[in-house]
């Protein structure tokens, strides 16, 4: 593997977090919502990962086909139960006096946002890092 493949690996991940936190920031701006039926109400989000080695792992020393790094296979909603509360004052209870608030744990939620704004300054991190080594090896020559 090159020293080019870190920024595509990292790039990767960055873009990878970037969905993340995306995909955390609504299920926050929706933890609040409310609604008058099951089927209406907001369900938190989350993006589902996949590790690219294929070509890298199989052994094929062919750098420019070899691909590694992370992939975004989707986004799933969470089947975890809905929050169901009896306001039957509330103008968007249902018949029965329910009102049905998503399924988001903001604490939860906040962690993830936390954890993958800590994983996209290291990938950039990352990525400084091997500019650097790749300058310090051109200035091997010079001297």
């Amino acid at each position: 593997m090159s020293l080019f493949n870190v920024f595509d690996i990292t790039a990767t991940g960055m873009s990878a977090q970037s969905v993340r936190l995306n995909t955390t920031a609504s299920n926050i701006a929706n933890a609040d919502s409310v609604s008058s039926s099951i089927d209406e109400t907001y369900r938190a989000r989350h993006p589902v990962f996949a590790a690219e080695m294929q070509k890298a792992a199989a052994g094929q020393s062919d750098s420019a086909s070899a691909s590694a790094g992370v992939r975004v296979l989707g986004i799933v909603e969470s089947d975890k139960p809905l929050n169901v509360e009896y306001a039957p004052h509330h103008p968007m209870a249902d018949k029965d006096g329910y009102i049905y608030k998503p399924n988001v744990n903001v604490v939860e939620e906040m962690t993830n946002m936390i954890s993958a704004s800590r994983s996209y300054q290291t990938n950039v991190q990352l990525a400084e890092s091997a500019k650097n080594m790749m300058n310090k090896t051109l200035l091997l020559g010079q001297r």
